[in-house]
């Protein structure tokens, strides 16, 4: 017994290979005794050993209570969290809804069902899939109610270690028969004239992925490595699936008629070119597949299914005997996972398991605490929406003085001048509050003589929309209209509106300021010309001479760097030069 740990350890150093074993090791297997074998042909193998708890990373006692299903290992169930199935269950359960079974998950994958799965090739490392083996060949080739791994012992290891096989990887007779070690001693390598090989494919999504495989080693590898011997691969992704709608194009067009879109015969086409892409690969490898050992196939859903198995001269068949399912989770069907698959199908699996505190342990794992579901958003009444959609269009007229755009959207809209926005805007809650504060004369007039706004009312701070404005155009246009429609319109002082206008006074008041503006320019000219000719010969600037000849220079300067300026610009160089004068004047 002191020597079992060393042996243990020396046979467990590295991976087994199910149709590789060691001699030594292959003569001691024997099956699990009574208590664990009974329990691992139930139908959930987590409750295999109730008094014992997993150490290892391939463990029993596995299980999702959302789904409900039993997980052979460790592995399995952190594959089981990532799947879009499982994903699907637990944004059901935080909507208070019932969780779906697999099958109807992958009905529901075909149908009007927002179809996320699929993608690039390179990318199948970090997106799970939640599509499994087929529902049908599943009960025909496992059949229903057993444990998808088979347990035994062996004598060179102690007794917390279990190993299993995939029940799969036997035949249906080996399967009835269910004395599985003379099958397991027969299926080795040594045992076989000529290497046998399976045949391996995934389709979903728009992807498909196919290998025939070799059970034997590479041609020259070293022992011991049984990295697998790929005879062919191919695959392919075309784009049928309706991104963010659901489903493929196919069942789309079954369920509510041909779409007419673009994307839609897009969609068609390329689905139409991928079955010809598979029928001719399957047509290519009909030999290879005839004498293939197993058929490992995930197809999940109808229009998969008949891609495969029904269509004339289809070279694979439901009923062929050596059809299997993919006893695990899948993810995207893209080559490196049926690599990925077939590791892990004809790999050993080693459970380490300990007596100790089973108790702790329960049976299944507890659920995450779900947060509650954010509040609902407010339902917003026909009229509100409406009103919403009116104060949109009113204030982008306003704000871009669009007049007759905004008098035409009033009266074909049959709105009230005096509108209030929704949602209320407590500052410019009226088109006339806003055109005033916006600084739009123009809106303002015509709100006011055209549209009939009133000026009286307030916003929530008790303003008019007279105080409002921030410039002496929009007072003016208040003003204007205040004559135009006369005193007795509105109660022109309670809305704050300063005396009437007459448009004829405006312009000539207008005139009048910039005429005395232009005069008053002309005075500050002049009295710097003045000034210029009085000014001393030491204050005087350089290279400007004194006397009649002096001035005439200064002007001519002046005369030059004046030359294309604008009546604007050239008042603007006046002052400053008029305020460098005072400061030398200061500091002289």
């Amino acid at each position: 017994m002191t020597t079992k740990p060393n042996t243990e350890n020396a046979i467990l150093k590295r991976p087994l290979y199910i149709y590789d074993l060691p001699s030594t090791f292959l003569t001691t297997l024997e099956a699990k005794d009574s208590h664990v074998s009974t329990a691992a042909e139930t139908d959930a193998p987590t409750e295999a050993a109730p008094t014992e708890t997993t150490t290892d990373e391939h463990s029993l006692g596995m299980s999702c209570s959302m789904c409900g299903i039993a997980l052979a290992s460790v592995a399995d169930q952190r594959a089981h969290y990532k799947s879009d199935w499982h994903r699907f269950n637990l944004k059901m359960k935080t909507r208070g809804r019932p969780a779906v079974t697999e099958p109807q998950f992958d009905d529901m994958l075909e149908g009007d069902f927002d179809e996320s799965l699929s993608g690039s090739d390179e990318s199948q490392d970090d997106d799970s899939e939640a599509e499994n083996e087929d529902e049908q060949s599943t009960k025909k080739n496992k059949g229903p109610g057993k444990a998808p791994i088979i347990w035994f012992k062996s004598q060179q290891t102690t007794n917390d270690v279990s190993l299993g096989v995939y029940r799969a990887l036997f035949s249906n007779t080996e399967q009835a028969e269910g004395n599985y070690l003379p099958a397991i001693l027969n299926k080795q390598l040594s045992k076989q004239p000529k290497m046998p090989h399976i045949f391996m494919c995934m389709i979903g999504g728009g992807h498909f992925a196919a290998m025939i495989v070799s059970l034997g080693p590479k041609p020259n590898a070293k022992a011991g490595d049984h990295t697998p011997h790929i005879l062919a691969q191919k695959s392919f992704h075309r784009y049928t699936t309706r991104r963010k709608q659901g489903g493929s194009q196919s069942a789309n067009d079954n369920a509510k008629g041909k779409a007419k879109s673009a994307g839609a015969n897009i969609r068609r086409q390329n689905e139409a070119m991928l079955i010809n892409e598979i029928h001719a690969l399957l047509a290519e490898w009909k030999e290879q597949i005839d004498s293939a050992e197993l058929l490992f196939i995930r197809a999940s859903g109808t229009q998969n299914r008949r891609t495969l198995f029904s269509y004339p001269d289809a070279i694979l068949t439901n009923n062929d005997p050596r059809l299997r399912g993919f006893p695990f989770n899948t993810r995207r069907a893209t080559h490196s996972e049926l690599v990925r698959s077939f590791s892990e199908l004809t790999r050993m699996k080693v459970s380490r398991m300990t007596p100790e505190a089973v108790s702790a342990v329960p049976s299944a794992p507890k659920p995450k605490p779900v947060k509650p579901a954010a509040p609902a958003a407010p339902v917003i009444s026909p009229e509100e929406e409406e009103a919403r959609m009116h104060t949109t269009q009113l204030t982008a007229l306003i704000r871009r003085s669009k007049v007759p755009a905004l008098l035409s959207y009033i009266k074909n809209n049959s709105i009230s001048p005096n509108f209030v926005f929704v949602p209320s805007n407590h500052h410019s809650p009226t088109p006339l509050h806003l055109a005033a504060s916006s600084n739009a004369p123009a809106i303002v007039t015509a709100l006011l003589t055209k549209a009939n706004a009133d000026p009286t009312l307030t916003n929530d701070d008790g303003k008019t929309a007279f105080k409002l404005s921030g410039d002496k155009a929009t007072r003016e246009a208040f003003q204007i209209a205040r004559h135009t429609l006369g005193e007795s319109k509105w109660d022109w002082e309670k809305a704050g509106v300063a005396e009437a206008l007459n448009p004829q006074d405006q312009k000539e008041r207008n005139k009048k300021e910039k005429e005395e503006e232009e005069k008053a320019e002309k005075e500050r000219r002049q009295q710097e010309t003045e000034r210029l000719k009085k000014m001393p010969i030491g204050k005087t600037k350089p290279g400007v001479a004194l006397g009649a000849g002096g001035v005439h220079t200064a002007m001519s300067k002046h005369e030059e760097e004046t030359r294309g300026m604008s009546q604007e610009m050239m008042k603007q160089l006046m002052r400053e030069r008029m305020a460098r004068a005072a400061e030398r004047r200061i500091q002289g």
